[in-house]
């Protein structure tokens, strides 16, 4: 933990503590319990909007410059929403 631990020990651990207080688990489970549930979110999201977009323009509904435009303005709300973890 912390400076105590040696170089190869930090370079392969999948979550390293950069403080030797344990009392921070509980943090980082939150997070990464909040991390999981904004990426799955994500990961439905851009399936859906594909999905109908991919729809619209084989039947003929959307043309594919509006289709190419629907889904770069979601992008945008797949990249904003992914934002909310910076905050915390």
């Amino acid at each position: 933990m912390g400076a105590a631990g040696t170089d190869v020990a930090l370079e392969t651990a999948d979550v390293a503590l950069m403080a030797d207080n344990l009392g921070k688990l509980p943090e980082v489970f939150l997070m990464s319990r909040k991390a999981r549930r904004i990426i799955r979110q994500n990961l439905w999201l851009s399936v859906a909007v594909i999905s109908v977009l991919m729809a619209g323009a084989l039947t003929g509904t959307l043309s594919l410059p509006l289709a190419v435009l629907g889904h770069e303005l979601s992008e945008f709300a797949v990249i904003g929403n992914g934002l909310r973890m910076v905050g915390r």
